[in-house]
């Protein structure tokens, strides 16, 4: 009976979200493989595999360089799985439900909830349609301000690259297709040019803020005020940009490599840039490679923390990142509990930071462990930046992808399904049990800590 119970219950919403990622990158990896796809030789299955992945994840590290091995047909696969990863197939799902007046079951809901962590049934039809309107308008808003620089330049070329660029970016891919002359040479050779660095650094930003900060931001004359979730979010993204900022361009700023022959306008643009897609873009503005290993160390840190929740990029995310900030300064404080901006936060949502907190890091580790074990002679501050990137699904890479093995890039290949899925979802999935202790009073015990 509990066997037959157990196959009527419908199937988790995580484990739903989880195994539709895995479903498209499965299919993106078989037609990446095909003769057509490619311009010289069809990709291997380990090169396709890592693609589908980087780019359903939306994380941007390659083994090859689109422009360079990929034909027309291929790079618009490519532009599809972003568009898919970055907005999410069950978003897209949900909301054509809603479109065409469908009747919405209650599990349907439910996996719109879960994917877009929403705490009321009632915001998840007006947020998912805010989603999709969001998206295209400054996908759409972004496509047409780069034809402005690239038409005139490239022709009609120049409009799908300028497309290209713009879903990319807004969904903090970091997928470019600028290497035809100069493979992996993302953008850094538009440091000079206002117009494309502004647009492309608009686009990660209004990505990474996350859709629910837009829907707070469009329902404000309606409720007068902006959640904790959002104030947290801009505040917390400014300050990281800020700091990212400071840093490149402070490290950076005699390296004979990377700014020290920039102009200062140009030196300036690099670096804020750099900080910004830091936070899982994945373009570049600066040789990765060439950058002080303080530098990396701090663009490391960036790239962790990540974006926002609910957005199209990845990290443990910017409120995890600032519940743990202001649990410790409440605790330096005498607090009671974690107090953001006034107001207390449950320890529910404490727990949950420090868990994602930690498996991110756990991830990192392992996957730092496995590439260096498969290939010693690798410098670590790099073998660390890699595997941060490939979980936060930022993309940046300071050369270490290109050098793995086998099995260091299915260990990137796993950390970055993990970081797009959510370490939290993810362990979810994999249980399917729902239970609060049994429903039992645990007696309280005391640890001693510090």
């Amino acid at each position: 009976m509990k066997r037959e119970e157990e196959k009527k219950r419908p199937m988790h919403p995580e484990r739903v979200i989880l195994l539709s990622f895995l479903a498209v990158i499965a299919v993106g990896t078989l037609l990446f493989m095909l003769p057509f796809m490619t311009r010289r030789a069809p990709l291997s299955f380990m090169q396709a595999l890592f693609t589908a992945t980087s780019s359903v994840c939306v994380t941007g590290l390659t083994l090859i360089d689109p422009a360079a091995s990929l034909a027309a047909p291929g790079q618009v696969l490519l532009l599809i799985l972003i568009e898919i990863g970055g907005i999410s197939m069950v978003t897209f799902a949900t909301f054509f439900i809603f479109a065409l007046k469908k009747r919405s079951g209650f599990r349907s809901i439910r996996l719109a909830q879960e994917y877009t962590n929403l705490d009321l049934f009632s915001q998840v039809k007006p947020l998912v349609r805010t989603i999709i309107i969001t998206a295209v308008s400054c996908q759409a808003l972004g496509a047409a301000a780069l034809c402005a620089y690239f038409v005139p330049r490239f022709g009609a070329k120049g409009v799908w690259i300028s497309v290209f660029t713009a879903v990319s970016a807004y969904c903090n891919a970091g997928f470019d297709i600028f290497g035809a002359n100069a493979p992996f040479a993302s953008l850094t050779a538009y440091n000079s040019e206002p117009l494309v660095m502004g647009v492309v650094m608009a686009l990660i930003v209004t990505g990474g803020l996350g859709f629910y900060v837009f829907y707070d931001i469009l329902t404000y004359r309606k409720n007068h005020h902006l959640t904790l979730h959002t104030r947290t979010v801009a505040v917390f993204t400014l300050a990281l940009i800020l700091f990212g900022f400071a840093a490149v361009l402070g490290f950076e700023w005699t390296n004979a490599n990377t700014l020290a022959p920039l102009a200062l306008p140009q030196k300036l643009t690099a670096a804020l840039f750099q900080s910004i897609t830091a936070r899982t873009a994945g373009f570049a503005s600066l040789n990765i490679g060439a950058l002080q290993d303080v530098t990396k160390l701090f663009l490391l840190m960036l790239m962790f923390i990540g974006a926002g929740s609910g957005s199209t990029g990845g990290g443990i995310k910017v409120t995890t990142f600032a519940v743990l900030v202001m649990t410790v300064v409440s605790v330096l404080r005498g607090h009671g509990g974690t107090v953001i901006f006034g107001r207390r936060v449950d320890n529910r949502t404490v727990a949950k930071s420090l868990t994602v907190a930690a498996l991110g890091l756990f991830a990192v580790l392992l996957v730092s462990s496995v590439i260096v074990l498969e290939t010693p002679g690798l410098h670590g501050i790099d073998v660390l930046f890699e595997a941060v990137s490939a979980f936060s699904t930022a993309g940046l890479s300071s050369g270490v992808t290109a050098s793995c093995g086998t099995a260091g890039l299915l260990s990137l290949i796993c950390a970055m399904f993990f970081g797009r899925i959510g370490p939290v979802c993810f362990i979810i999935a994999l249980n399917s049990r729902e239970t609060d202790n049994d429903g039992r009073v645990l007696p309280e015990g005391r640890i001693m800590v510090g």
